[in-house]
């Protein structure tokens, strides 16, 4: 599936959806080690980005990314709708991220006679 067929938005545009397959989603727990938790709390008493943790919230979202689109295209979406993220933490350093959306297969406008 391509990036460019997924959206946050409800529709997309020059594509008309033929059929909902359902709500798809990709979930990930997370936690930091305790040598990532020492040199991020290092990284905490320089202020600014605390790029160890960064790193960590952005490979926990890639690895929803990746579930909730294996998904869709295992239930035969070619496209995704509606995309979010969501976390939450389950307990002291251990974070729960959810990606997840609606699954629908769409035709390019052009293929269906400009309907």
């Amino acid at each position: 599936m391509q990036k460019s067929m997924i959206t946050s938005a409800f529709d997309l545009p020059g594509y008309r959806i033929e059929k909902n397959v359902g709500i798809v989603r990709g979930i990930t727990v997370r936690s930091r080690s305790i040598v990532g938790n020492f040199f991020g709390g290092i990284q905490t008493i320089f202020g600014g980005n605390i790029s160890i943790y960064t790193n960590l919230c952005e490979q926990a979202r890639m690895e929803a990314y990746e579930l909730m689109c294996k998904e869709a295209r295992k239930n035969g979406a070619n496209a995704i709708i509606a995309m979010r993220y969501d976390a939450t933490e389950l307990m002291a350093g251990v974070t729960e991220v959810l990606c997840y959306g609606t699954a629908v297969v769409v035709v390019p406008v052009d293929e269906i006679g400009g309907k």
